[in-house]
């Protein structure tokens, strides 16, 4: 038994993301039927809209579920109370201190994991008494660490500090990054990218082609000043790009960014006008298939990379 499958009651150390406009109860639940943990990302929902999606998990999966919850948004105290009363036994939160919900959570059983980009942040979430961190590098999509740490380097790094259990993000997408990260010293990986180009992430057909297509080096991080993210570059990262080039305030990024922009590109398949958060892995996937195969296939991966490696 490995530190995270025993945490989570699961068959595999390897967490589904919570992505916004990727995760709904379709890939949550086939993921943790497969074996994984599959987590609802509540980042782009309404609180009764998350009500919904973790009723129809339950129905959707016997199996451990869990919810990921960005502690930026607004409406997080109705999202807290739907989670406990809903019955929802694991949450992983993020963007935010995990003082602020930790011994919340935890009073009601819950089994909370942070997710951080720093090995300073790693060890704050362990003072706040979670069970696990999620330690991600920036090679991530969607929001991400400013300091710009790789997984490679901050693996190893909070891995030396921590005593709690780890989990590695951020371009991870086969079994042999899953190899990989845990030759580094993580217990177990969480995969983003590679689910949201699955069958049943919620994500508009028009997005999951933007990654199958896209190459190294078609992402970047950007819009440091307001919440650092990684997009996919089409029209509009070139128009952020070009208003960079006037040395705009804080106020000129957000008039750019508006409201929904990440909904108009992921949701509705906006592929010029939207912003198409992914991470650089983008460029080693190449189809969408189901949850379960993918799944499957990570494992296959895996087995084999650990076979090779024995006879190095």
């Amino acid at each position: 038994m490995n530190r995270i499958t025993q945490l989570f009651n699961i068959e595999y150390p390897i967490i589904q993301a919570g992505m916004i406009w990727a995760s709904g109860y379709k890939l949550a639940s086939a993921v943790s039927n497969a074996g994984g943990l599959g987590l609802i990302g509540a980042g782009s929902m309404y609180p009764d809209v998350l009500r919904e999606h973790i009723q129809k998990c339950k129905k959707a999966t016997d199996k451990p579920f869990g919810v990921n919850v960005p502690m930026l948004y607004p409406n997080i105290e109705e999202i807290m109370d739907i989670i406990v009363e809903e019955g929802v036994k694991i949450v992983f939160t993020s963007a935010g201190n995990p003082k602020t919900w930790t011994p919340f959570l935890k009073e009601h059983g819950i089994t909370v994991v942070h997710v951080v980009s720093s090995v300073k942040f790693a060890l704050k979430s362990q003072e706040a008494g979670v069970d696990a961190v999620v330690a991600e590098g920036f090679e991530a999509g969607g929001h991400n660490g400013r300091e710009e740490t790789t997984t490679f380097t901050l693996i190893p790094m909070v891995k030396e500090q921590l005593q709690i259990p780890l989990i590695a993000a951020g371009g991870i997408a086969t079994g042999r990054g899953m190899l990989a990260a845990m030759v580094l010293g993580a217990d177990g990986v969480q995969i983003g990218s590679r689910f949201a180009a699955s069958v049943e992430s919620s994500s508009h057909d028009n997005f999951k082609k933007a990654i199958v297509e896209a190459k190294e080096g078609d992402t970047q991080l950007t819009l440091k000043e307001l919440a650092p993210v990684r997009l996919i570059k089409n029209k509009f990262f070139h128009d952020v790009m070009d208003l960079y080039a006037k040395s705009p305030t804080v106020d000129d990024l957000k008039a750019l960014l508006g409201r929904a922009r990440a909904k108009k590109g992921m949701f509705e398949g906006d592929l010029d006008e939207g912003e198409l958060e992914i991470g650089q892995i983008a460029g080693l996937i190449h189809d969408i298939k189901p949850a379960a195969e993918i799944l499957k296939e990570i494992i296959a991966d895996f087995e084999e990379a650990k076979r090779e490696v024995v006879n190095l």
